[in-house]
């Protein structure tokens, strides 16, 4: 595995020691990053300097929910997202996100959180760019942006890009809209939008 775009294009990434965790490949990190900076949802990175603009409207905070190797936290730091939130439940894959980070020289731009992600502790810094690829078929996509949201980790207005099986049917909460619905190879990807105005029963985001 690689990072495929920006500032840190090209570079490695260690595996996870757990041959079950399903990281998403280089092809499909790739056309979600297309997508991303295709609709403006991504900074602006300056093709000289590689600096990112990020007063062009992009997040300055992404959230990688089920972290596994850190790839799509880690590409987004690539292409100009400043700071990026790292969650797995498992030590040995959070600890193999931290060494990819270290390798990349962008460990002190990473916070890493070790927590389920249905049942994350709360939070006062949310991202404006949030990944969920969890397992398939385990029934836990829909509850972690539930659960994620309610407890401060996504921010109003965010973008949130959720990886799902083909097959497999996404309801989202009143909360998100549908911005993109997509088909990438056996992968659905849904790219939902939070609205900043919906007040979710039970959170925080009163206070």
């Amino acid at each position: 595995m690689r990072i495929v775009g920006g500032s840190l294009r090209g570079r490695r990434l260690a595996p996870v020691p757990d041959k079950g965790v399903r990281p998403t490949s280089d092809r499909l990190r790739e056309s979600l990053f297309n997508i991303l900076q295709h609709h403006g949802w991504l900074p602006v990175n300056d093709p000289v300097s590689g600096d990112a603009e990020t007063t062009q409207g992009g997040p300055s905070v992404v959230l990688d929910a089920f972290c596994g190797t850190g790839a799509l936290a880690l590409e987004a730091l690539s292409r100009g997202v400043d700071r990026a939130l790292l969650m797995d439940r498992h030590a040995p894959t959070l600890a193999t996100a931290r060494d990819n980070a270290a390798t990349l020289g962008v460990e002190d731009r990473c916070r890493f959180v070790k927590c389920d992600a249905t049942r994350p502790p709360y939070s006062s810094d949310a991202a404006g760019l949030c990944f969920l690829d969890p397992p398939y078929r385990q029934g836990l996509l829909l509850p972690a942006l539930s659960a994620l949201d309610a407890r401060g980790w996504i921010a109003p207005g965010a973008i949130c890009i959720l990886e799902a099986d083909a097959l497999d049917p996404i309801d989202l909460p009143p909360q998100f809209e549908v911005l993109d619905d997509r088909r990438l190879g056996k992968t659905r990807v849904v790219i939902a939008g939070r609205n900043p105005g919906h007040f979710v029963p039970g959170s925080d985001q009163s206070q």
